[in-house]
């Protein structure tokens, strides 16, 4: 999967019953587990001993597992739960009817890819160690929204402020439209250059 080598393939199916044990879940996360998922499988292991990239100062493995799904969704809540069960850096791969997409967390966010084929899914497994590998995935399936020019935490807090501002927008466009009495109109509007000056200081 994904084109890493075979030296990291471990393929191993995972038990819905040990992700529950090992991380408090809600009995609704464990019920959306149960109906939205097929089956969780640990494709790989990304260490020192399985490829030749040098562990990092935080990042010691990383490990990619796949979600195969029995639909094309799955509830918000369940990725976070199942990587407090899973004591590593992951990339989770969602699969359904021959597509998938990618996701991993970065700063208690997470990021996805667009939906792909099973075989156009593609990310590149690169750096001097693992940590910066770990940085250089999060920013691929980001696709361009968090700053490279930042570290991956400060790229996640001002992409947090770039969302909460493109939110706000919409919401007071949405607001000028419906307005009728005129001095409120100018009012909001000025709310509302006053957001876009912020977000496009941002970018």
């Amino acid at each position: 999967m994904l084109g890493l080598p075979s030296s990291t393939e471990v393929n191993r199916r995972v038990a819905k019953e040990k992700l529950y044990a090992n991380a408090a879940m809600t009995t609704q996360v464990r019920d959306r587990i149960k109906d939205q998922i097929e089956s969780v499988i640990w494709r790989n292991k990304l260490a020192d001993s399985t490829i030749s990239v040098a562990a990092g100062e935080t990042v010691k493995e990383i490990e990619v597992f796949e979600i195969v799904l029995r639909q094309r969704e799955l509830d918000k809540r369940v990725l976070p739960a199942i990587a407090k069960a899973i004591p590593y850096k992951l990339v989770f791969v969602l699969s359904f009817a021959g597509a998938a997409q990618a996701w991993m967390e970065a700063s208690g966010t997470f990021y996805n890819t667009d939906w792909f084929s099973q075989t156009e899914l593609t990310l590149n497994f690169e750096g001097l160690n693992l940590d910066a590998m770990y940085d250089n995935l999060v920013r691929q399936i980001a696709a361009g929204r968090l700053d490279v020019a930042r570290d991956i935490a400060e790229a996640v807090e001002l992409d947090k402020q770039r969302q909460k501002l493109e939110r706000d927008i919409a919401t007071l466009e949405k607001k000028i439209l419906c307005e009728k009495q005129f001095n409120r109109q100018v009012e909001l509007n000025g709310e509302l250059k006053r957001l876009r000056t912020a977000l496009e200081g941002l970018r």
